[in-house]
């Protein structure tokens, strides 16, 4: 199949043609997260013909993905989500070069890998990770194309457009204590409908047509199709080098530790520690241990008084992606001895299982 036919619709539109397809297959795009935006997000890019795209994520799939992550099939669960995303994409379009990271984005590889692509996309429901994209895409100047959901409500923006507003000047409070999907709740059109939105984002910037939203926020309601814009302008104070991104995201006082529970099982009768369950309560499999409590991470900050911090406390949610997040609003609190469990919930039943216990 040539090229001119797979794309030959949108190559008559005259703000196309000939030149634009060229500029979406010079193209090199990368998505941070494998989820629910990128479900959307991906399949677009794909199809209208952009030449390299890079997936970042180093999660796996779960049964309560598949109502909104509707690239994945239920066959796929417990697989990687960046090697069944890259599968789908190269059956959509053979021709576009797909690269997958199975690595979570840190401040020791986000500059490299920025680096290498022209546009980052956010697709991401973890507000630290938003945070250290916006910092990296302002150190290595690149425009950051972000989303996000809170229930039936969606948003997307551009940050860091030729020099443009960045993330932290629309939420300059890094310490904000948001709810990520799982907490809060979410149905999979909405995230569909923005994911569309950023990758429509990403093709105006390529093309270089239509108002690209840089300075401005679009707020989409579901519910009711109501949508507003905001503007919003730049803090000369919010300025980041790569010096300053270092220091903040490489010392080690920043780092949260992950650990693996098959190295904890010798903790799960010592009153001297905590084992610290941030799921909602109604999820399963449940941990039932001899010293363990369960805080849902959306009330973590508000209960805080419950937990000592002196007292060394393992987290775990699910997977191993909220505990990441409470482990971090413990440092913030003075916790110092604070660690994540690798896999969450999943990894510790199974081997809890085996063992019997």
């Amino acid at each position: 199949m040539s090229e001119t036919e797979r794309y030959k619709r949108q190559i008559i539109l005259p703000e196309i043609g000939d030149i634009g397809q060229y500029k979406l297959l010079k193209s090199k795009v990368l998505v941070i997260g494998a989820g629910g935006l990128a479900a959307s997000i991906l399949p677009y890019l794909a199809a209208a013909g952009i030449g390299e795209i890079g997936i970042v994520d180093d999660d796996l799939i779960e049964v309560s993905n598949l109502h909104r992550q509707v690239i994945y099939k239920t066959s796929a669960v417990g697989k990687r989500k960046v090697i069944e995303a890259k599968a789908m994409l190269s059956e959509l379009n053979p021709e576009v070069k797909v690269n997958v990271f199975e690595e979570k984005l840190s401040g020791k590889n986000a500059i490299s890998l920025f680096e290498k692509y022209d546009i980052i996309v956010d697709a991401t429901d973890n507000i630290s990770i938003k945070y250290l994209i916006n910092d990296a895409c302002l150190v290595s100047n690149k425009p950051m194309v972000y989303g996000s959901i809170f229930r039936f409500q969606g948003q997307v923006s551009v940050f860091n457009y030729q020099y443009g507003p960045t993330y932290r000047c629309l939420y300059p409070d890094e310490n904000s204590n948001a709810a990520n999907c799982e907490d809060a709740g979410v149905i999979g059109v909405s995230v569909g409908i923005i994911g569309m939105f950023q990758a429509n984002e990403v093709l105006k910037i390529i093309l270089g047509v239509g108002e690209v939203l840089s300075g401005k926020i679009l707020v989409y309601t579901i519910l009711n199709n109501e949508q507003q814009k905001y503007d919003f302008e730049k803090s000369s104070k919010l300025e980041m080098n790569k010096e300053d991104f270092e220091q903040k995201y490489n010392s080690s006082e920043n780092q949260i530790e992950e650990v693996k529970f098959e190295f904890l099982l010798n903790e799960i009768e010592n009153d001297e520690v905590l084992f610290l369950d941030v799921r909602n309560e109604d999820e399963a499999p449940k941990i039932k241990l001899k010293n363990s409590i369960q805080i849902p991470l959306l009330h973590l900050e508000n209960q805080i008084k419950k937990l000592n911090s002196n007292q060394t406390i393992y987290v775990f949610c699910q997977s191993g992606i909220r505990s990441k997040i409470a482990a971090e609003l413990l440092q913030k609190y003075q916790f110092k001895n604070i660690k994540s469990i690798a896999g969450g919930a999943l990894a510790m039943k199974q081997l809890l299982q085996e063992i019997k216990i």
